[in-house]
């Protein structure tokens, strides 16, 4: 039998239909597998380009993920993105599977990485006192990240492992069916709300927006590890903290969940907003490998 020429073999036939169905979402799981081996053969990146983005978005949505366990041991295996060279361990998130609040960070740092779990070091810490500021806890709430590996050196995320990722924060989304989302930091709140507003002008501020063909109410607030050695910071989370709490009263007594107009009537007395030429804040020092970048 001869080989296919370099570069020439895939997308004829049955590879083209398999891609077809891909496209029109009635691909199966073994189709689908077959097809993320292809891409990951280097003489066929090219020719399966237009498309490979598209397959990654699918991941989490063909493959039989019926359940956050399962979902668990795909992130675990995924080999989708280079990360998975570097990493100790993937994190895929903790908490109340049926949660209706929902952390997300940005991406795993030293410690988390070193054990698996999310928020484990200082600004896991601060979490804590948050949640309890509250009257919640981890097992209350699901914290997760928008990367499940952590990126060499704690850098920011690329915008090629944010998109190769955000499938299986979206399917943990619609797993979950969380009321509320909220956002740690500024790479995580660009993503979910769609807006490339710095987290130091709309912290504090709910906005509704579509997650997984679901509508949610979108929290923000600065990342815990921006709070760490800055005061001013750490006034404003327990600020917008608090008002968190009002929003989840409000929505178990309501059904609903107000926007950024009423919720601002909820804030904690004395609050002031910032001003819009106001320069976003110094940003936190870094210790132990901790502390993610881009929290602003």
């Amino acid at each position: 039998m001869r080989r296919p020429v370099r570069g020439t073999g895939p997308v004829t036939g049955c590879h083209r239909c398999l891609l077809s169905c891909l496209c029109v979402g009635g691909c199966e799981p073994a189709a689908f597998s077959f097809l993320v081996l292809l891409i990951r053969q280097r003489r066929f990146r090219e020719e399966l380009r237009p498309l490979q983005q598209i397959i990654l978005r699918r991941l989490p949505l063909i493959v039989d993920l019926s359940s956050l366990e399962e979902l668990a041991r795909q992130v675990d295996s995924c080999r989708l993105c280079p990360l998975y060279q570097t990493r100790n361990k993937s994190v895929f998130g903790s908490g109340d599977p049926g949660a209706r609040l929902m952390f997300v960070g940005e991406a795993p740092g030293y410690h988390e990485d070193r054990l698996g779990q999310p928020f484990v070091g200082q600004a896991g810490k601060l979490l804590d006192r948050l949640l309890d500021r509250i009257g919640l806890s981890r097992g209350a709430v699901f914290i997760a990240n928008v990367l499940k590996c952590r990126p060499p050196g704690n850098r920011d995320p690329q915008a090629g492992e944010i998109e190769q990722c955000r499938g299986y924060l979206e399917r943990q989304v619609s797993l979950i069916e969380p009321s509320v989302i909220c956002t740690l930091g500024n790479f995580a709140t660009k993503l979910l709300s769609g807006k490339d507003d710095g987290i130091s002008r709309v912290h504090g501020k709910p906005v509704r927006s579509t997650m997984a063909d679901r509508e949610v109410t979108i929290f923000p607030v600065y990342h815990p590890a921006a709070a760490l050695y800055t005061p001013s910071n750490l006034q404003a989370l327990e600020k917008d903290f608090d008002q968190l709490a009002e929003l989840l009263k409000q929505a178990g007594a309501a059904g609903t969940l107000p926007t950024s107009g009423a919720a601002a009537s909820a804030a904690a007395p004395g609050k002031t907003s910032r001003k819009r030429d106001e320069p976003d804040p110094p940003p936190a020092k870094q210790v132990d490998g901790d502390i993610q970048l881009g929290l602003f």
